[in-house]
């Protein structure tokens, strides 16, 4: 037998496997990682964060990627490159890390890589149709494999549209494992830059789950950002929102969308909601000329709005739910403000009330998914109906 295969089947035999969560996001802020001790598989699954840290990227790569995200035509030379070369640096990243933690690579059963995505691309997007859904991550998890010595899982988005799904949004089979809780409806609010929930009926019945896209979370208001306050990436504790009025005129016009009216679950993201897409909408408002601080005030309550309405108009709020948020838009105290007022019955947290650093819980989740891939894939967990197919997601790269 291929060693690499048997290191394999014993870690999937073991009572516990320690596993690294990788998550690099739209915001392209940095990677984030996460090394987790899981125990069991399915809905006996356990996790233990041990180590959670950003490692940033530099400006160079923030414009690497930027010259082919989101764009339909792009240097196809400048892609391959990147996708090995977005590798390597995941693997560098996570040698570094587990240097200063003081975990040798040997210790580490698995990675779980969910790439860089540079176009997401649903049939609700593209509009196509006799094309497939699709979507796009690169950062190739061989070059991980190899760079770490680690066993590496990868891709995780493909099968899932493999086997019936649009790609996005993948929490919910982390959600369900990790976050249900008997007798409590609960809602996982991720707000990166496309804001996602997954909804937990309270007696555990997988038919009642269901995750959907809902619009932007940050990445509008990340983008204006970059162009209008550089060297600025984001508007930190909302200072510059804070600073400006919302625009009645625009928010009615940024709401103007087919998008909204679509039924849940959806997927989205930077194809559709962009600067372009922002601009579209001054011009057909006649808000050219509001300030920039009066942009970011409406272009949060954008977020808060769609948030609230795809949450409300779903029908996860027929009994009492308590809403657990992650992401960097739970930082963002101007839209978790709007959030609350315009939900005055739900209890609004973080998941660091259960036990997950809100900033970590995307690297957690795909740790989660590779466990599941590897040890589970059991638990009969789906609902198609939902868009959510019943599968385990993961391609495997061997170091050797």
């Amino acid at each position: 037998m291929n060693t690499e295969l048997l290191r394999l089947y014993q870690s999937a035999q073991a009572e516990s496997r320690l596993v690294i969560g990788l998550m690099s996001g739209t915001s392209l802020d940095g990677l984030d990682v996460a090394l987790c001790r899981i125990r069991g598989a399915g809905t006996e699954t356990e996790v233990d964060v041990l180590e959670f840290t950003t490692c940033d990227y530099d400006q160079t790569y923030r414009q690497a990627v930027r010259e082919v995200f989101s764009l339909r035509e792009v240097d196809l030379q400048q892609v391959t490159l990147l996708n090995a070369a977005i590798g390597r640096l995941h693997g560098e990243m996570v040698r570094d890390c587990l240097a200063r933690w003081g975990y040798g690579p040997e210790q580490v059963d698995l990675i779980a890589s969910h790439g860089q995505t540079i176009y997401h691309c649903p049939r609700s997007l593209h509009g196509l149709a006799d094309q497939p859904n699709a979507t796009l991550q690169i950062g190739d998890g061989d070059h991980i494999a190899c760079t770490t010595g680690i066993i590496t899982l990868s891709d995780f988005r493909q099968r899932h549209i493999a086997a019936g799904g649009e790609g996005a949004p993948l929490a919910v089979y982390g959600d369900y494992l990790m976050f249900h809780q008997p007798g409590e409806n609960r809602i996982l609010l991720n707000m990166g830059g496309i804001a996602n929930f997954t909804f937990l009926a309270a007696d555990g019945d997988p038919a009642k789950v269901f995750s959907t896209d809902v619009g932007p979370g940050n990445t509008l208001m990340d983008a204006y950002v970059q162009r209008h306050f550089a060297p600025m990436t984001y508007d930190k504790d909302s200072q510059l929102a804070l600073a400006g009025k919302v625009n009645p005129t625009l928010l009615t016009e940024l709401k103007e969308n087919e998008f909204f009216s679509q039924p849940v679950p959806k997927t989205t993201g930077p194809e559709l909601f962009n600067l372009d897409y922002l601009a579209r909408a001054q011009q057909r408002s006649g808000t050219e000329n509001i300030s920039h601080q009066d942009v970011l005030a409406t272009l949060n309550r954008f977020s808060a709005d769609t948030i609230v309405a795809a949450i409300k108009d779903s029908g996860a709020l027929d009994g009492p739910c308590r809403l657990l948020a992650s992401g960097g838009g739970w930082h963002n105290t101007l839209l978790m403000d709007s959030i609350r007022e315009q939900l005055p019955d739900v209890a609004v947290d973080s998941t660091a009330s259960v036990g997950v650093d809100p900033d970590a819980k995307e690297a957690v989740l795909f740790a989660v998914l590779a466990n599941e891939c590897i040890a589970g894939g059991q638990s009969g967990f789906g609902n198609p109906a939902r868009g959510i197919p019943d599968t385990s997601m993961g391609k495997i790269s061997f170091p050797r």
